[in-house]
């Protein structure tokens, strides 16, 4: 129960907020038509085909990447306000709180995936087959889990907004940049091709690629699978563990 009632409250809270739905999709819908149409014809004539068709999933996972790992910040607002508090003092275990907020801000983060997909959809992705779309969600849902639980373990030892800002800025653009989002790993450096195989965002945008728009998977539809699973328990299990060890 108290699980769901957390997940509740993430989801009106992000529902109440018109201008933040909004603007959470400035940045994506930028990089859509700057990057989709300005190196489109540069991507077709390096033999890369269509370009908005590469780039779209990619796009997709920063949307999710940023909202879930930015939910992080409402435990730190949570803690300077007294919320929190009233929270953990509840007779429930901290683990079904942390639970709670994780699936809520996920939620959120795959919701914000989806409007983006359908976005993408007037700017030029072409899906070839839409029963493919929820192998693509359950792709979006590792992505949300994994990021949402390392920002909830990086809120639970941090009091500063602006620390965490900064600290999450810089594990999150090396983590996006390098993920192959923007550029296809096949013929790519050796060195940035051994840095996306370390890259837990590598195989989620990987999984999103392969079903929305049919390019060949660079690791496999099974490997994506495993491995974004079993990082995605390892941090809940991190999250959960650094969330009960908040002092109020």
């Amino acid at each position: 129960m108290v699980i769901y009632i957390l997940w509740l409250r993430q989801i009106k809270r992000y529902l109440r907020s018109k201008a933040r739905i909004v603007g959470s999709l400035g940045q994506p819908i930028l990089f859509l038509v700057a990057l989709g149409y300005g190196f489109g014809p540069v991507f077709a004539k390096a033999g890369g085909g269509n370009y908005i068709q590469f780039l779209a999933p990619g796009i997709i996972a920063m949307g999710i990447l940023f909202t879930s790992v930015f939910s992080g910040i409402e435990i730190i607002w949570d803690k300077q306000f007294g919320f929190l508090k009233e929270t953990l003092v509840a007779p429930v275990s901290r683990f079904e709180i942390m639970i709670g907020r994780t699936l809520g801000g996920a939620t959120v983060a795959l919701m914000q995936g989806v409007l983006i997909f359908i976005i993408s959809l007037f700017i030029g992705l072409h899906v070839p087959a839409f029963h493919l779309v929820l192998l693509a969600l359950l792709f979006g849902l590792l992505i949300a889990l994994l990021f949402t639980a390392l920002g909830t373990a990086i809120a639970s030892i941090l009091d500063d907004m602006q620390g965490f800002q900064l600290i999450i800025n810089f594990l999150v653009m090396p983590l996006f940049f390098l993920s192959g989002a923007l550029f296809p790993l096949n013929g790519a450096p050796s060195v940035l091709t051994d840095i996306a195989k370390f890259n837990p965002l590598s195989y989620g945008i990987d999984g999103i690629r392969t079903t929305l728009s049919g390019q060949v998977s660079n690791f496999g539809l099974s490997t994506d699978l495993i491995v974004l699973t079993v990082i995605v328990i390892i941090f809940l299990a991190l999250g959960s563990y650094l969330f009960s060890k908040i002092q109020i």
